[in-house]
């Protein structure tokens, strides 16, 4: 099976590469510069691709984020909010169609390079706020690539009804190095454990009974 995944450079994404290359796929990853308003997650997924010898490609559609993605946290001038997903400070966080022109822009590259399959890594945690990793999106989207060109290119996302934390434990299944990967939203030089995705990932460890080997503030 030939799988193009989007690696954001994070957790998930990071544990889907490893899985699929441990299933015997051929991966390309492509990896997007929106405007975020720090690197380290795409620094983080480059390390992997070239750990994992993977063609890796970070497409840049940052000048579009001025009048697309402004309004939020992660690329606007908002401040990060602090606290547990399912506070409704962290809606702040949404980047609007995010998802949705990633994977329109991961469709045309896997249709070009003749790809089965394009792969993201969203999961059920992520349903309450954000509305482009819900299932009803990825149902949408199936038809969309289904009808968007004569290849016809499946959309595959493996995580979406199970929790963090078990993607946790199957990447610790698969030796996945957790500490080659991102989450903190604020990018400074530690994880802040204190932002929705730092909650959420020392969560994710501490169900699974495990410490996180990132180091935090």
């Amino acid at each position: 099976m030939k799988t193009l995944v989007i690696l954001s450079g994070g957790m998930d994404s990071t544990t889907l590469v490893y899985d699929l290359v441990n299933q015997g796929d051929e991966v390309v990853c492509l990896s997007f510069n929106y405007g975020q308003r720090h690197s380290k997650e795409l620094e983080c997924a480059k390390k992997t691709c070239e750990k994992l010898k993977i063609e890796h490609h970070i497409v840049d559609i940052s000048n579009i984020h001025k009048i697309v993605m402004s309004q939020n946290s992660l690329t606007g001038n908002k401040e990060v909010p602090e606290g547990h997903y399912a506070d409704e400070t962290m809606k702040q966080t949404i980047v609007p169609y995010r998802n949705a022109i990633m994977l329109m822009i991961a469709a045309g590259t896997a249709s070009t390079l003749n790809f089965d399959r394009v792969a993201y890594a969203a999961h059920s945690g992520d349903h309450a706020i954000y509305p482009d990793c819900r299932p009803e999106f990825v149902l949408a989207t199936k038809l969309v690539m289904m009808l968007g060109d004569y290849k016809q290119v499946e959309l595959y996302t493996p995580y979406i009804k199970i929790p963090k934390a078990n993607i946790v434990n199957k990447g610790l299944q698969l030796n996945v190095p957790y500490e080659d990967t991102w989450s903190c939203y604020k990018g400074g030089e530690k994880h802040c454990g204190k932002c929705g995705t730092c909650v959420e990932r020392l969560e994710a460890f501490k169900l699974n009974r495990m410490k996180d080997p990132v180091e935090y503030d």
